[in-house]
């Protein structure tokens, strides 16, 4: 039996997410807007694979493996990455 390296799935990108489940993917502040593949004003595709955005509050948010990770610590603060 031979092997093939695993590639990456389509599934693994919001923009290849089920749209039932994008529908429903809100903001977790209090205002709960729908979130975006992609970053405020970005049409890049590779964009899309990696983040959502709100376009209320304007955070980012990463997708990790396929996962949207909607934790307010996690996310890109609304006036773009905090440098250390």
């Amino acid at each position: 039996m031979t092997s093939t390296p695993h590639s990456a799935s389509p599934a693994a990108s919001p923009a290849a997410l089920d749209p039932r489940l994008l529908a429903v993917l809100a903001c977790p502040t209090p205002h709960r807007a729908a979130l975006r593949p992609g970053r405020p004003g970005s049409p890049a595709p590779a964009d899309a694979a990696t983040s959502l955005f709100c376009p209320e509050c304007h955070r980012v948010f990463p997708v990790r493996d396929g996962i949207p990770v909607l934790l307010l610590d996690e996310a890109e603060p609304p006036d773009g990455p905090v440098s250390s």
